[in-house]
């Protein structure tokens, strides 16, 4: 499903995985679109060096989409780790949003959506963060990468 992938090897095989998605997104009342950032993996030996190698990775692919922003969420127990990427000013950490996303299987009962709490990773690429729209809920208008 993603349209493409960065996926890094080593002498022990695959080292780490991420995929991309172009799609637009709702932030409050502005559609915008992005490079949605998802299905990171990382071998255990390796955690602590993917994600922020993998984003680097991914930049020329990002500037070739003509994507304003790359978007990603993660989980809380992940803030620590975003935080040291984020340091040198590459992406950023936004809290505080509400994160929409149609569920994958549909089933009669269970609601269509969900809305999580989530961290949101903003990688400006051809805007600058000033121009990331306000808003306090991001509606993904389909399902989570």
């Amino acid at each position: 499903r993603p349209e493409r992938r960065a996926i890094a090897y080593d002498s022990h095989g695959v080292a780490s995985h991420m995929g991309l998605l172009r799609r637009f997104i709702k932030v409050g009342t502005t559609d915008l679109l992005v490079a949605e950032l998802g299905l990171y993996g990382v071998r255990p030996d390796l955690e602590g060096l993917g994600i922020a190698h993998s984003v680097r990775a991914m930049f020329p692919i990002l500037r070739e989409l003509s994507v304003p922003f790359a978007f990603g969420t993660v989980r809380h127990a992940m803030r620590n780790h975003m935080e040291r990427y984020c340091r040198d000013g590459t992406a950023n950490i936004m809290t505080g949003l509400r994160v929409r996303s149609t569920l994958p299987d549909a089933h009669s009962d269970l609601p269509a959506t969900r809305t999580e709490d989530v961290l949101v990773l903003v990688v400006p690429v051809d805007r600058p963060m000033t121009e990331w729209p306000a808003g306090s809920l991001i509606e993904r208008n389909g399902s989570e990468l």
